[in-house]
């Protein structure tokens, strides 16, 4: 026992040595990242207005030759964009898809610098690790200054079930902060097992000896990149989505006589029209599909992208406080969890294994599992972690690369790439959401270099405001709800959504025709998002469907199935703005119905519903076919929507509308027939008697109705006592 003390004492004091010099040391060393002043930004002029899509299309068909041609509006490529056009450089971009439609909207949604990174780091003096941790948490920083409206500091729990990894933990996250700075997010502390169970009530407490609490920042990645996206079209560069390159062109450089790029030649899969775009310099930004345009480029060049799944799911809001966060260091493979409160709800993830570069990745069962066996040894017993609790799936490709500009390539780069080919085509690749801001800035570094650019300034993106922060208070919301007529949590979600563009989303809502709220009809009971938002969202150049539910709304991310039922009035306010035909509209809803049925895990959740074995007792059995036959008033042998119209009209439900009727219906309709049949039934019950589905309408719709006609059937057998008095006396003469 002693020698194992004195291990974990020369543990601990190496750690907290190592930290304190090498981050004395680096400190002198380092040069501070260059800081926006305040004269140099009041020089950058932003266009007022934002420009509309076809707008941006014509400026990209101009035939004008840009300084910089971006390809890829993830995270990188929007940083990228934004980068270049306040330098003061002729800036294009072109997505394929939408913006942040690949791993940029499914992370973890923290910003952070990696706290395990740290300790490989000092315990393994490994100064490419300590310097990608300290680059992370200066971005850190800077992402939550520049973006206060979609960002936030969140306090994340680390919790301590040995005694004497106390002060190990504790060292470590010391060191973290200790690396952080002037920069810090906030200072971490130790709590005691009761501090800990009052702040995280969930949390298991039996052999819990502590907790320490340390802080990261936290945002909502897709409209986070959607507003760098904004920010650098209003500054003046030409950016457009859903335009996808076909080919790189080339031409003879006049000083070395090499081929090198010069262009691309691009079709928009709106329009199906093609052009070409004219551009000094082309990057390529595209994360997981790097060496697709690598390949464009050079043919024979190797691949230097190893993509790896993540996946994340997202559980009700009871599962974790709304103010904390849980991080499980070790899970049972090694792997690192964490359990984070975001919307309202809860995000569980990550996992990590070897996949396919696809534009359509699906979670699978199997991760889905992992995650959910992994946070049960977390949560105290009255939780009950059910399968069917799991509001929505998805899974990220995380492009983790190889270095071309090293000899050895036989092991990942950990922090992000840039790479020259000889055509000049710049590669920016690897690295994470946190350092984008910085990714970009030595992407255009380098193609300043490499291409012999002329900007007009240094890089002044530390610390820029991006669209919605300018104007933005935490108190914004109190004037939409007294100004606009606005409900509260509307308000608040506008604020945090939008910043200071708020005001105009809310002044293109609708009146609800009611006392309160005057304004802003939701798209679904269960959510703030309404109507105003999707006229909004066409002006931040949404075009499908999936782009609304998925990105501008993130609805898809929070609940599949509420999404699946926002569909119908988000395509009709759709097709109003864009003009679509009938045709379309059907078109796009199909489309956005197999996005969320593969992507975001609807499938996943029907196929394990079917495979679930019926587990019910004879009397459960018993009990459940009487329901269904109390519905089934016809005696069909199914259940149709009229006889759920009835049932729910019969217990005073008469406002409940078609689309609503149709998905009670499509809740339990696995065989997609249009009815409801017996056995399709007592599946459902037997899932939700196992907890592979949570709840169900029409489960409510039956008992309510067997209870009400078992109540009718009482009241029909009036006593004979109740009715007067039982048989007349004879007469008596």
């Amino acid at each position: 026992m002693a020698s194992r003390l004195r291990k974990l004492g020369i543990t601990a004091a190496g750690v907290a040595i190592g930290a304190a010099l090498s981050t004395y040391a680096l400190r002198v060393s380092d040069v501070s990242p260059h800081h926006v002043q305040m004269e140099e930004m009041q020089r950058i002029r932003r266009k007022r207005t934002l420009p509309s899509r076809s707008e941006q299309v014509k400026t990209l068909q101009s035939g004008e030759e840009f300084d910089v041609l971006i390809i890829g509006g993830g995270a990188t490529g929007a940083g990228c964009a934004l980068d270049a056009v306040t330098r003061g450089l002729k800036t294009a971009l072109v997505e394929a898809d939408d913006f942040a439609s690949g791993t940029s909207s499914k992370s973890t949604k923290l910003i952070h610098g990696g706290v395990r990174y740290l300790q490989n780091a000092i315990m393994g003096l490994d100064i490419e690790q300590y310097r990608m941790v300290k680059e992370a948490l200066h971005e850190r920083a800077s992402m939550l200054r520049s973006a206060p409206h979609l960002t936030r500091p969140l306090p994340i729990m680390l919790p301590v079930y040995t005694w004497w990894q106390i002060p190990y933990f504790w060292v470590g996250i010391k060191a973290y902060d200790l690396v952080a700075g002037d920069r810090n997010v906030k200072t971490s502390y130790y709590l005691s097992r009761e501090d800990a169970l009052e702040l995280f009530p969930m949390l298991r407490g039996d052999k819990l000896c502590g907790a320490i609490v340390y802080y990261d920042g936290q945002q909502d990645d897709a409209r986070m990149c959607l507003a760098v996206s904004l920010t650098a079209a209003r500054h003046g560069a030409a950016i457009t989505n859903h335009v996808e390159v076909l080919e790189l062109l080339k031409k003879k450089d006049p000083e070395g006589g090499k081929d090198i790029l010069c262009g691309a030649k691009v079709r928009d899969n709106i329009s199906k029209k093609e052009w070409t775009i004219k551009a000094k310099c082309v990057i390529n930004a595209t994360g997981p599909f790097t060496d697709s345009i690598r390949k464009m480029d050079n043919p024979t060049v190797k691949t230097i992208c190893c993509p790896s799944s993540g996946v994340h799911i997202v559980l009700p809001g009871y599962y974790s406080p709304q103010q904390m966060g849980l991080l499980d260091p070790a899970t049972s493979d090694g792997r690192v969890i964490f359990f984070l409160p975001w919307l309202n709800g809860t995000i569980a993830g990550t996992t990590d294994a070897p996949c396919e570069v696809t534009r359509s990745p699906m979670p699978s069962e199997d991760e889905i599992q992992f995650i959910l066996s992994e946070i049960k040894n977390y949560l105290n017993k009255d939780v009950d972690v059910r399968r069917g609790d799991v509001l929505s799936a998805w899974s990220g490709i995380r492009p983790l690369v190889q270095d071309p500009n090293k000899g050895d390539t036989k092991s990942l780069a950990r922090n992000h790439i840039v790479h020259v080919s000889e055509s000049k085509l710049i590669t920016i690749a690897g690295g994470k959401w946190t350092t984008f801001r910085a990714m970009a800035e030595h992407t255009i570094d380098a193609a300043i270099k490499a291409c012999k650019l002329e900007p007009e300034r240094e890089c002044v993106t530390d610390g820029l405001w991006i669209e919605g922060a300018q104007g933005w208070t935490p108190t914004m919301y109190i004037r939409l709800v007294q100004d606009l007529g606005l409900e509260v949590e509307v308000a608040k979600h506008l604020a945090i959504s939008y910043g200071d563009r708020a005001f105009a989303v809310a002044k293109m809502a609708a009146l609800t025709g009611k006392r309160w709220p005057i304004i802003g009809k939701k798209l679904h009971p269960e959510f703030p998002y309404i109507d105003a938002e999707v006229r909004y969202g066409i002006r931040e150049y949404a075009c499908t469907l999936v782009d609304m539910v998925a990105r501008r709304l993130r609805l898809s991310f929070l609940n599949v199935q509420a999404a699946s039922e926002a569909l119908p009035m988000v395509a009709d306010i759709m097709a109003e703005e864009l003009k679509w035909s009938k045709e379309e509209k059907e078109k796009q809803i199909a489309a956005c119905e197999h996005f969320l049925q593969t992507q975001m895990g609807q499938q996943v959740n029907r196929q394990l519903k079917e495979k679930i074995p019926v587990n019910l007792s004879k009397s459960e059995v018993d009990t459940y076919t009487k329901r269904f036959e109390t519905i089934d008033k016809d005696k069909k042998g199914y259940v149709s929507i009229t006889d759920i119209k009835r049932a729910m009209k019969a217990f005073g439900d008469a406002e409940v509308s078609g689309e609503e009727l149709h998905d009670i219906l499509r809740e339990i309709d696995t065989n997609m027939n249009g009815q409801v049949e017996l056995d399709e039934y007592l599946q459902m019950m037997s899932a939700i008697k196992s907890g592979n589905i949570s709840h169900s309408r029409f489960a409510a719709v039956a008992e309510q109705e067997e209870i009400r006609k078992e109540q009718e059937r009482l009241r029909k057998q009036i006593t004979v006592d109740r009715s007067g008095g039982g048989q007349q006396k004879k007469k008596v003469n």
